[in-house]
């Protein structure tokens, strides 16, 4: 994997979005800075989620991954951490208890602070700036000031990202993930939803079961699971300065490992085999995502495999379809009969949101319900056509109340209401509500596809 590579071999390479930064001095000062701040995560750890996906590849395990399409300075509050946290919570007891299924949490938090963009610059009223890039490369704001990628940012998202990890990880160890708390996971603004009615039926069976095993002896205080879970981070290794300076060797093996997350993903936009995000990520050991679009030729997919995972290892690749409603059938097949014809361990999970971004007639970008779901379903149906596994999905959702995304089963966002609570910086992002309506979707498919298999087995 890492012959002829060294964390700055990838400056070699072709390298698309990436920001211009006015003073190259105060840059490389900012990034020696960095490489001697501590790791955000440890090696063991990733090595733990490694093995994780293993599992979800072989068909015995489901991956959760969602979080904030893009973090934010302004909005980083412990609540809203808290918040999203919990809501991921509910959907994996969703998918545990009603799948009967492992599911490995992880999420795009602490460090999804870069974001590509399909121009270098925006236009409004006739004026001309820099696209916002993300919070760690220059400001949301239309001026010009706010566009000028910043150094200091690098260094206010360590920080952001050293601190949610705090949280998460109190979280995760620290009590609050108990199954006995199931109900008190339920945020206020959707006490009366229909989603929620069916989560704290779920919630309520699960305590039953939970009574019978401290009947058994199994409790809290005996079996940590109970009380803890395991919880990772996650994102797009965008900006490749960051990454090398959070690049460090793992005191125990000797090799390479990424500590600014547990789990980053190359983009659609960044996948070229020659590119220089293929190189850096194809040297570090952590678990890597790709992005696999519509324009993914099946030969390509085998040639990023080889170079990305040379040695096959189990949970090391997650390919993430993004296809758009009604084109999952025209493209997934191919690539994932070549992956199956070619012997490659992958973890396939659905991303629904990126190819579904629409314009409201209000002028919002947002992101239709109903198409969401529809991919999830095609995904699912696709998989089981193949005998393939569903592994998992990966989405941009919210703690908060929002309402950037229109429609869902009961209190259906409108483009009318778009703007009530329109607090995204960049994509539009499920709430609450509409993530358990998903998590409800992916836990009859998943019965469904294990029903297939058994039924399969038996003839």
């Amino acid at each position: 994997m890492t012959k002829s590579w060294t964390p700055t071999s990838w400056q070699s390479k072709p390298i698309i979005q990436v920001p211009t930064y006015p003073d190259a001095k105060e840059l490389e000062a900012t990034e020696k800075l960095l490489s001697a701040y501590p790791p955000l995560v440890f090696a063991g750890e990733a090595r733990s989620l490694k093995a994780s996906l293993g599992r979800v590849a072989e068909g015995n395990a489901f991956l959760l991954q969602g979080g904030d399409c893009a973090e934010s300075f302004a909005e980083f509050h412990p609540d809203n951490i808290r918040d999203t946290f919990r809501v991921l919570l509910q959907m994996a007891v969703v998918l545990t208890f009603g799948a009967a299924c492992p599911v490995v949490k992880v999420g795009r938090m602490a460090g999804q602070f870069a974001k590509p963009r399909s121009s270098d610059t925006e236009t409004i009223d006739g004026v001309t700036l820099p696209s916002y890039r993300g919070d760690m490369i220059n400001g949301s704001g239309f001026t010009e000031a706010e566009r000028v990628p910043d150094p200091a940012r690098l260094v206010q998202a360590y920080n952001q990202s050293a601190s949610t990890l705090n949280l998460l990880r109190a979280f995760a160890q620290g009590g609050y993930a108990d199954l006995h708390k199931m109900h008190q996971w339920t945020l206020s603004f959707v006490e009366d939803s229909p989603e929620t009615a069916r989560y704290k039926d779920l919630a309520d069976r699960l305590e039953e079961a939970l009574a019978f095993m401290a009947a058994c002896g199994l409790t809290a205080a005996t079996a940590p699971q109970i009380r803890e879970t395991e919880f990772y981070t996650s994102h797009e290794a965008l900006l490749l300065n960051y990454e090398v300076a959070m690049t460090r060797v793992d005191s125990i093996r000797g090799e390479y490992y990424d500590t600014s997350a547990h789990l980053l993903w190359i983009g659609d936009r960044t996948r070229q085999p020659d590119g220089a995000h293929v190189e850096f990520l194809r040297g570090v050991h952590n678990p890597i995502g790709m992005k696999v679009g519509p324009t993914m030729d099946p030969d390509e997919l085998i040639r990023l495999l080889d170079i990305l995972n040379p040695e096959n290892e189990a949970g090391r690749m997650t390919l993430i379809s993004r296809m758009g409603a009604g084109k999952v059938g025209d493209h997934l097949p191919a690539l994932i009969r070549k992956v199956e014809a070619e012997g490659r361990s992958v973890v396939w999970s659905c991303d629904p949101m990126h190819g579904n971004t629409v314009k409201s007639s209000t002028g919002y970008k947002t992101r239709p319900v109903d198409l969401v779901l529809e991919e999830v379903r095609d995904f699912f149906a696709v998989h089981r056509a193949e005998g393939t596994h569903a592994g998992g999905v990966h989405f941009e959702m919210t703690g908060q109340n929002v309402t950037e995304c229109v429609g869902g089963a009961a209190h259906a966002v409108t483009e009318e209401t778009l703007g009530d609570r329109y607090h995204t910086h960049c994509d539009p992002r499920l709430n609450a509500e509409q993530s358990l309506e998903l998590a409800f979707l992916i836990s009859e498919s998943l019965k469904d596809e294990r029903d297939h298999l058994k039924a399969a087995k038996a003839s």
